[in-house]
C-alpha cells in the first residue's frame, strides 16, 4: 500500500524554548525547567528527573515559553552517553507545577489534529529510519544536535487517521510485552542489590562489622598483554564501548580478526573481571563468559578464589562507594581515569568466604531466571521492530 509522504513541517509547527542562564536557577520553588533530559527513552516524560527550578515570578516574565497540559515537546539535543532521546516526542504532564521550555527543546504544534495521531507520530519519528537521518543531520560528535529546519524536513509517512490509529494501537500491544519483560529484569537486578546489602550492609559503613582488607587481599590486575593477532584472531575483542554501563553486558563486539588492531591487547578468560578505567562514572563493569582480549582501556582483575568470590568482588567494584573512592583518586578532572595504583589503595569490607560463596550461588540462581526474561525481552523486542518496520511499509492494513 502506498501512503503519501510528508514533511513534517507540513503537517507540525516548531517552537523553540528559552536560554536559561545557571544563574537563573534557584533550590525549589513551583516552577521547573523543561529540559532535554526530561525527556526520557521511549517518548515519557518525567519533569521530576533531574530536576532544576526557575523563580516564580519567571512565568509572568517568560510566559510566551510556559508549557500547558498536553503540550508535546521534542529534545533537541542528545548526548553520546546518555539514553536516546533526540528527536522523540512526548506529551507534558503539568501535574500542577508551572514548567518554562527551555532551550534545545521544542514544542511541537501540531497543525490539523484530525489528521495527524500523536501515537503514530511518535512512533514514525522513532523508528530507525528517521534516527538514522537525525544521524546524518547531527554531523557524529560528542553532542548531536537537531537544527529546526533539519528536524521540519524529515520524512514520514502519513496514512489516513484510522489507519495510523490502528497502527498505533497494534504497536502498543507488542511494545507493552516489551515493557514487561524489561520490568522483570528491574525487578532482578534491584533484587540483587537488595540481597547484597541484607548480607553484607552498606560497604561504606559496614555496620556488620566485617574485616577490612585492601585490594590485593581480593584480587590482582592481571594486565598480560599481547599483540599476537594471528594467535588470537578467533576471540571477541572488548572496547569499553562494548560494555554497557551500569549492567556490565557485553554487546556489539567483533572478533580480533574482523579488527584493524595495532596496538598491545590485554588477555582475559571467563575467570576474570573486566573493569573500564577509562570514564569509571559509568560503571563498566563485566564478568565475560569466554576467552578474548580486551583494549588498554579496561583491566582484566582476577580474584584470589581463596579470599574473594568473583560475584561479590564484582559487586564491590561497582557499588557506589567504590566509585566514589575512584573518582576522588582519578588523574584526570574532563574524563576521569583510574590507574593500579590508585585502584590499589582501595580497602574494602571482607566477609568470610563461606559467606560471600553463599551470596554468589544466590546471584547465580536469579541471573539465570534473569537470563529467561532476557530471551523473552529479545523476543519481545524482534517481534515489535519486525512490526514497526510493517507498520512503515504499508503491510499491517
Amino acid at each position: 500500500m502506498s501512503w503519501p509522504v510528508v514533511k513534517l513541517g507540513d503537517i507540525c509547527d516548531l517552537f523553540n524554548g528559552y536560554a536559561f542562564k545557571s544563574a537563573d536557577y534557584v533550590d525549589e520553588s513551583n516552577t521547573l525547567s523543561c529540559r532535554m533530559s526530561n525527556i526520557r527513552p521511549g517518548g515519557k516524560f518525567d519533569i521530576e528527573y533531574n530536576a532544576r527550578y526557575l523563580p516564580d515570578d519567571f512565568v509572568e516574565k517568560y510566559e510566551q515559553f510556559l508549557l500547558k497540559n498536553g503540550d508535546v515537546v521534542i529534545a533537541m539535543t542528545d548526548l553520546a552517553d546518555s539514553p536516546k532521546i533526540l528527536g522523540v516526542p512526548t506529551i507534558i504532564k503539568t501535574n500542577g507545577k508551572s514548567i518554562l521550555l527551555n532551550q534545545r527543546v521544542g514544542k511541537l504544534i501540531i497543525k490539523e489534529l484530525n489528521k495527524v495521531h500523536f501515537p503514530y507520530l511518535q512512533l514514525a519519528l522513532n523508528s530507525s529510519k528517521v534516527r538514522s537521518i537525525y544521524k546524518r543531520f547531527a554531523g557524529g560528535g560528542l553532542q548531536i544536535n537537531l537544527g529546526k529546519a533539519d528536524l521540519l524536513s524529515v520524512e514520514i509517512p502519513l496514512p489516513p487517521l484510522e489507519e495510523q490509529q490502528k497502527i498505533a494501537a497494534i504497536l502498543d500491544a507488542a511494545d507493552s510485552l516489551r515493557q514487561k519483560d524489561q520490568q522483570l529484569i528491574d525487578k532482578y537486578n534491584a533484587l540483587s542489590q537488595s540481597l547484597f546489602f541484607d548480607m553484607f550492609g552498606d560497604p561504606e559503613t559496614n555496620p556488620m562489622g566485617w574485616d577490612i582488607e585492601p585490594f590485593d587481599y581480593f584480587a590482582s590486575i592481571d594486565t598480560q598483554m599481547t599483540t599476537d593477532f594471528v594467535k588470537y584472531a578467533n576471540v571477541p575483542h572488548i572496547g569499553i564501548a562494548n560494555i554497557e554501563k551500569g549492567t556490565g553486558k557485553l554487546i556489539n563486539y567483533n572478533l580480533v580478526k574482523d579488527e584493524n588492531l595495532t596496538s598491545g591487547k590485554y588477555i582475559f578468560t571467563p575467570e576474570h573481571i573486566t573493569y573500564s578505567k577509562i570514564r569509571p562514572n559509568l560503571n563498566k563493569v563485566a564478568l565475560p563468559s569466554f576467552n578474548g582480549l580486551s583494549s588498554a582501556g579496561s583491566y582484566p582483575i582476577l580474584v584470589h578464589h581463596n579470599k574473594a568470590n568473583k560475584l561479590f568482588f564484582t559487586y564491590i567494584l561497582r557499588s557506589a562507594f567504590f566509585l566514589d573512592f575512584i573518582l576522588q583518586h582519578s588523574t584526570r578532572t574532563n574524563i576521569p581515569k583510574a590507574n593500579k595504583s590508585q585502584m590499589k589503595l582501595f580497602k574494602g569490607i571482607a566477609p568470610p568466604i563461606s559467606i560471600q560463596n553463599k551470596f554468589g550461588e544466590l546471584i547465580q540462581s536469579i541471573e539465570s531466571q534473569k537470563h529467561l526474561a532476557q530471551t523473552s525481552l529479545q523476543k519481545s523486542e524482534a517481534l515489535f521492530n519486525s512490526l514497526l518496520q510493517r507498520a512503515f511499509n504499508g503491510e499491517l492494513s
